[in-house]
């Protein structure tokens, strides 16, 4: 499924396995998890010895779980459901209803999973995943190896590794605790944290892109490119997530993980090989490069931004401060921009402008790179009619594909020239089914391949670099909030963050 693998692992045989979800009748259980080895197993991905074990404190039995669960890949898993490969899935799936978490709780747990070992053949080996409040996190973790279940005091028999999903920690001091607490149980090579975002096609294919086609990579450097601008731009406002946000703000919903993970990419050096440990080793000297961002500076390469009532595709939208949960004079950001630098060889004085924010008009995360204008007008004109920029742009989402901006002869008498793009999309190139970023996440897990996760060091270096922003931003009340209204493409702060270096965001 990934491309940072010799093709021949592919068809190595997978280890059998029991994945475990925490909190099996969640929305991510339901609307992700399921769907996606419901999907693996339909293409035959999946081992032949293989169980589900759902774990929440919903009351259910196996087959009120595995109706439940029916629904959940019919709902969402976008393709119908056959009874006779449901019937086939669903005769491993099974469910233990307790409160894990709790640690007064005598739990079923490590019994039923001898007994899925010897009913399917999963011969000890596990996955838990956490699709939990991240609150919980640490307890879970420290309960599976005082029960039992996994690290030390374990079974000896198969291999254990851990999903925990992101956030990973809401500051490097809590990030810094729970690696720690996850340590004592498994080997950082069994922990998996995951970010969905690694998972998508064209993530992936960046990495693809750069080192397999050699017009590229000479040109991926300060000598060519102007600057690099990444967005992660989120139609929707928080809705009933209000309570959740107010805890977290969008530096630590989206930059600190997705777009840390996306500039990483986009600026690493080529890796020694494609494995988990080269390629992670080439991202976390990106954040080691990255220069700081200290709280003087905060004001000159970050802009923050709350969204006001407006309308988004035509429908109103309040305030944020309007919406459930939310403070009425909360100064949580919704928007932010920050401009990054990387100081080191190939990146010196190129700036890695980021931006994500709610209510903003369409649902887009885009990544694209600028090079530098022809240095010199050929074709007539005035110094004024300067050719406009070639751009390479990678859209992870909703239209996952490529395309490039390049200069043309318009038809006609005359050289007059415009730009064009020249554009490739996943779904028009290939046609076949487009795995989703969850299929992609749980069977490299499966296989035990940590490429696409993120490694305890870069967590924490990615925290490292947004306290900073974070922790002035909770010092200093803004004053204008809001300042965007719902529908634009946020406040005019983000605008000056890059007029003040002659250059705009890109419109998507």
């Amino acid at each position: 499924m990934t491309p940072l693998r010799n093709g021949h692992r592919l068809d190595m045989p997978l280890d059998p396995c029991a994945v475990v979800i925490f909190g099996a009748s969640g929305d991510l259980a339901k609307r992700k998890l399921m769907p996606a080895l419901f999907n693996l197993a339909r293409g035959h991905h999946l081992p032949a010895g293989f169980a589900v074990v759902g774990v929440s404190r919903s009351r259910m039995d196996d087959e009120s779980f595995r109706e439940h669960m029916r629904q959940a890949v019919a709902e969402f898993g976008g393709d119908e459901v056959p009874d006779a490969l449901w019937d086939s899935f669903a005769r491993n799936l099974f469910y233990v209803a307790e409160d894990f978490a709790d640690a007064r709780c005598n739990s079923a747990l490590p019994g039923r999973l001898a007994a899925i070992d010897a009913q399917c053949g999963t011969r000890g080996n596990r996955i838990f995943y956490l699709a939990m409040p991240p609150s919980v996190y640490p307890e879970i973790v420290r309960l599976l190896g005082e029960r039992g279940v996994a690290g030390p005091t374990g079974p000896a028999e198969g291999w254990k590794r851990i999903i925990i999903e992101k956030p990973f920690g809401r500051d490097l001091a809590s990030a810094r605790a729970l690696n720690e607490t996850a340590l004592r149980v498994f080997a950082e090579d069994e922990i998996f944290r995951i970010d969905h975002y690694l998972g998508k096609e064209t993530v992936q294919n960046l990495l693809v892109l750069r080192f397999g086609n050699g017009i590229f990579e000479p040109i991926w450097n300060r000598r060519y490119i102007d600057h690099v601008q990444i967005t992660a731009a989120e139609r929707l406002g928080v809705e009933d997530r209000g309570a959740y946000y107010e805890e977290a703000g969008v530096v630590r919903d989206m930059i600190q993980n997705h777009i840390m993970q996306l500039l990483c990419l986009v600026a690493m050096e080529p890796p020694v090989a494609f494995d988990a440990e080269a390629v992670r080793n080439e991202k976390v000297k990106v954040l080691r490069a990255l220069r700081p961002i200290g709280a003087n500076d905060v004001e000159h390469f970050a802009a923050r931004g709350q969204y006001g009532a407006g309308l988004v595709a035509g429908t109103p939208v309040p305030a944020y401060r309007g919406e459930p949960g939310v403070a009425p004079q909360s100064i949580t950001e919704t928007f932010a921009a920050v401009k990054f630098l990387i100081d080191n060889w190939r990146w010196a004085d190129i700036p890695f402008y980021v931006r994500s924010g709610k209510c903003l008009p369409k649902q887009a995360t885009e990544i694209s790179i600028e090079f530098r204008r022809a240095p010199h007008l050929l074709f007539g004109g005035t110094p004024a009619d300067r050719l406009e920029a070639n751009v390479l742009a990678l859209r992870i989402q909703p239209d996952e594909g490529i395309s490039l901006k390049i200069i043309a002869k318009r038809p006609g008498p005359g050289l007059r020239v415009r730009p064009v793009t020249l554009d490739f999309g996943y779904e028009s190139a290939f046609g076949a089914h487009t795995p989703s970023a969850y299929e992609t996440l749980l069977l490299e897990c499966i296989r035990g391949d940590a490429t696409l996760f993120a490694r305890g060091e870069w967590v924490e270096q990615a925290w490292g670099h947004v306290m900073p922003i974070i922790d002035t931003w909770q010092s200093v009340e803004p004053g204008n909030f809001p300042n965007y209204e719902a529908g634009s493409w946020g406040p005019q702060e983000a605008d000056v963050l890059l007029a003040r270096d002659g250059r705009v965001w890109r419109r998507l």
